[in-house]
This record gives structure tokens, sequence and C-alpha cells, in this order.
């Protein structure tokens, strides 16, 4: 008893320290660092052992899967996706924070917004120790067990993925990816192809024999890199992800004749960022109508197979009779544009790309009714779900809105004055030539690049044109007025570009110094290398002009 009470004084006395510290350095609470706003959560711990009766929480998130793929029972076979959002919540607009893994997945485990965390690229993230959702439900008694990918964390990917994001900004436009190239593996009877279903066994036992017999609420999550595409080591030892491989027991999954072959715009009518990135995708070159047709039924077969593992995990909840208390979800941190608009990859604000699966369903006991919501919603909601869930509060400087008031009022589900009716998207790192900030809002959709004033925005009705191949921006000047007033009302766009293009020169300068007399070499090494080798003094002379300017 003496020792809770010189706990609790002891939080009381960090508080009043705290509050002091921001009154006395007029700092704004937005921008405090997140452990010292999470002093008073820490405290705030909810019962916990025997008699513990919150919700499980299972979360299931792959790699790279086109949201508006969930119910596309005509295209591909996806049963127990569908399943779950047929017998729970499918949120049909769901959208990532910034489309592509590490800052999507900073936005998620921080629920925070891309320029609050600053985690601009693959290499920029969160810190080790940041306060994740994981770690403050296991502080508040949650069973945690986290198995997969992560990946919010700064430092990892490989220096091609950082350098291409630090010189973005360079005069030269070089592939930096390999070809995508269609690969069919194994034969009929070929059901693993990926590596993720290694880690299906240890997951099942965990369920059943600590899960089933845990006296605490659980949190399960695993990370799938499905159907995130394979390496393509033609592309060298730096090779990217380029190669869509599947076997013919998952191609089967797949109604060939509903796959179709997207439109393009000419490369010379492009907008200069979608050129930008079709070319260093590159995608420039000529493809034939089959080979655009296998990239994209052989990326719906991963997807397939990516649905059959989160089969296994939800047949292990169902047999140790766990869905009756979980909350169980599935999401992606981005999709996959799987040659729309002439790219593959992500990297874009087009909804290929952007737009995430987000299904969930409650626990069976609260017998709540299925439902979809057409709210839009984004991965920095996660966060604030998960502590309504817990029956934790709420940090500060969320930037989410919990979904749990969606899930459990059907009346709720297509209006909830309690959140915004956007979402924001924002994206800084490689493929891309500036800083792109997207704005979903009904119909709508903006996505407005650099400073505002240099490049054209995008603009498109969802609703009219859902391929986005009508860009309305000279037809509705109204509409562009007031959705480039309401992203400024939101975040001061063209100051977050500008930080990023002088953290983007800082990093580079550094890492330019570390390498000492190695720095060519290093430069043609990287994945960009076949056009590298064509006039590499050219372009280290614009490296330099760069760095100059």
């Amino acid at each position: 008893m003496q020792s809770l009470t010189k706990m609790l004084l002891l939080g009381i006395l960090i508080i009043i320290l705290s509050i002091n510290i921001i009154h006395a350095s007029g700092v704004n609470k937005e921008e405090l660092p997140v452990k010292l706003q999470l002093t008073k959560q820490l405290l705030t711990k909810p019962r916990e052992g025997k008699g513990d009766q919150r919700p499980n929480i299972v979360f299931v998130i792959c790699d790279a899967m086109d949201g508006r793929l969930v119910g596309r029972d005509d295209l591909l076979q996806m049963p127990n996706i569908n399943n779950l959002a047929k017998n729970g919540v499918n949120f049909i607009n769901a959208y990532t924070n910034s489309p592509i893994c590490c800052p999507s997945r900073s936005a998620l485990w921080s629920g925070r917004h891309t320029h609050i965390t600053e985690s601009w690229n693959n290499y920029k993230g969160l810190s080790k120790d940041y306060p994740t959702w994981a770690v403050l439900l296991e502080q508040a008694g949650y069973n945690t067990k986290i198995y997969g990918k992560t990946d919010y964390v700064s430092g990892s990917h490989s220096l091609s993925n950082r350098m291409e994001a630090w010189t973005r900004n360079v005069n030269f436009t070089l592939a930096q990816e390999g070809h995508p190239t269609p690969v069919l593996f194994g034969n009929e009877s070929t059901t693993n192809v990926s590596t993720d279903w290694l880690l299906l066994p240890s997951i099942t036992r965990w369920i059943q024999t600590n899960a089933s017999k845990s006296s605490q609420p659980f949190l399960l999550y695993v990370g799938f890199t499905l159907p995130h595409p394979y390496n393509t080591p033609s592309s060298g030892k730096a090779a990217g992800g380029s190669t869509f491989k599947t076997s013919p027991y998952w191609l089967k999954k797949v109604n060939q004749s509903a796959v179709t072959i997207p439109k393009w715009i000419p490369l010379d009518q492009m907008h200069p960022v979608d050129y930008y990135e079709t070319a260093t995708k590159n995608c420039t070159s000529d493809f034939t109508t089959d080979e655009i047709h296998k990239i994209r039924a052989y990326y719906y077969a991963m997807c397939a197979e990516t649905d059959a593992m989160f089969g296994v995990i939800l047949d292990a909840l169902k047999s140790n009779n766990l869905l009756q208390d979980s909350y169980v979800f599935f999401t992606a941190d981005h999709g996959d544009l799987a040659m729309e608009h002439r790219q593959f990859y992500k990297m874009s604000m087009y909804e290929g790309s952007s737009h995430v699966p987000m299904v969930a369903m409650a626990p069976q006991r609260d017998n709540l009714k299925p439902g979809v919501v057409t709210t839009p919603v984004s991965l920095v909601d996660v966060f604030p779900t998960f502590m309504d869930i817990a029956n934790v509060t709420h940090p500060q400087g969320l930037n989410g809105t919990s979904l749990l008031p969606l899930l459990q009022d059907p009346t709720s589900r297509h209006q909830s004055q309690d959140r915004p009716d956007y979402i924001l998207s924002q994206y800084h790192g490689c493929n891309v030539n500036m800083s792109s900030y997207m704005l979903r809002q009904g119909d709508w959709k903006i996505v407005v690049y650099g400073d505002g004033k240099t490049t054209p925005p995008h603009l498109f009705n969802l609703a009219t044109d859902p391929e986005e191949l009508d860009d309305l921006v000279n037809k509705e000047p109204g509409k562009v007025k007031e959705m480039e007033q309401l992203l400024a009302s939101i975040m001061d766009y063209p100051a977050v570009t500008t930080k990023v293009q002088d953290y983007n020169k800082q990093s580079f300068t550094e890492w330019k110094k570390s390498v000492g007399d190695k720095y060519s070499n290093k430069l043609a090494n990287l994945r960009w290398w076949k056009d590298w080798q064509k006039a590499p003094k050219e372009y280290e002379k614009k490296i330099d002009e760069w760095l100059n300017s």
C-alpha cells in the first residue's frame, strides 16, 4: 500500500513538473515529446488479472493490398476477408496516411500524422523506444504478442531507398526500380509461395497455448509482407520489389475474364509528378496487353494467398473460442497500383496506392449488427480505437479519431459529428520529386504538390471518375480553392515541404562526408545503376548543383 501511494505521489509530481515546464517554455502541446505527454495516461492503468473482462484485440496488417478489392468476389477469391466484412464492419473509404511502408506504419503505430513525427521516408521513422499502442496496452495489463513485419522504426531499408528520397529534387530522372515482371512459381499444388507461411505455426501455437489460457485480455499483432512484390534479382544487389510472383494454385483463385486493362494517359500529357513516378518506376517502355494482364492477375493471386494465411489465424481463434471475446481487424499499410496510371508499387495518391482495406469485427458476445461505413477513415484512427477498446485514457497529441463508435452503433456509420469529414495523407519519400498532400472529403479528392504554387494540383470526383482519369483542376476552380484552404487550415504544408527539402540536403551531405573517397563508387552501385552508368560525371555534377543551390 505504501509503495502504491509513493508511485501515485511520484506520478502527480511528474505531472506538476511537466505542466510547469510547458508553461515556462511556451511550447505548443502538440509539439511536445510524446513521452512527456503520456505521463498522466500511464498512471490510469485499468484493472487486470483474473476478473479483467476487457476484449482481446487481434490486428492483422498486410503489405500493399488495394482496399478496393474487398468484396470483389467477381474478380478474386478472398473468402476470409470478405466474410469478416460481411459479418463485421467494412470501412469502404479507408486510407493510408502516407503511401509507403515505414511512414505509413509510423502513423499507424503513433496515431500521429507524418509531419508531426517527421517520418519522412523508409529510413526516417519513429525511435525504437516510442510509446506505441502496443507498449501502452502491455502497460495497461494486456498480454501482448507481435509477429512479423512492423517496420516503423528509423534506420531500416536499403541505402538506395533513402538515397532516392534524399536526391528527389536533383535535376535528373533515373529508373530506380526493376521493370515490373510477372513470375509463375511451382505447380497447381504449390500453396506456400510466401515466407509469411513460416509465421503461422508459431502464431497458432501461441493462440492455443497462451492466449486461450490467459487470465488477461490479449493483443495479437501479425504483420504479413505479402502481397508486396518480391525483389527482382536481375536489378542487382540493391534491387527493389518489382516481381509479381505466384503459383498456378493461387492463380486459379482469380477470374481472368474480370481482370481489366487500365487506361493510360499518354506520356507527353502526364502531370509532371506522375511522369517522374512512371519514369523512376521503370515504366516508360512499351508493355503488351498480355504483360499488363499478367501483372494484375498475379497481384490478385498474391492477395488471395494473403487471405488464406489470414484464414489460418481466424480458424485458430475460432477453434479456441476466442472470437467471442475479441475484436478482429484486417488492414494494409498501403495499396499497389498494379499498372494503373502506368505505374506499379505505391508512393502515389491514386486510389490503388492510397486506398487500404479496413475491416473489423466486434466480439461475438456483443451481438452487434454488421454494416458498411462510408465515412472516410485512416490508419491514425487505430491508436485511439485500441485505447477505447482497452478502456485506457487517450494520450495527448493523437491525430486520429476512434473507430469504436462506428463499430458499435449502426446509426452512426454514415455520419459522425465527433470526427472530421476528411482524411489527410501525405508523401515525402522516393520515386516522387516533391512532397504531396492529399485530402479525401466526400466524393472529392485533391492532391497538392510542394508549396502549392509551382506545380498544379490534381482534383478528382471519385463518384463520377473512379479511375481518376478526368482531372477537374481547371474545370472546378471553386472546389480547388475550397479544398486548398481546408488543407492550409490543417497544416502549413509549404513549411513542411521546406523542412523536408532541408532534411534531405542535410542527410545527403552527412552521408557524403561519412563515405569519403568511396562516394562515387557508392553512387554508381545503387538501384539506379543502369541509368547512372550512362553519364556518371554529369549526374554527380547535378547533385553538386543541388547541394549548392
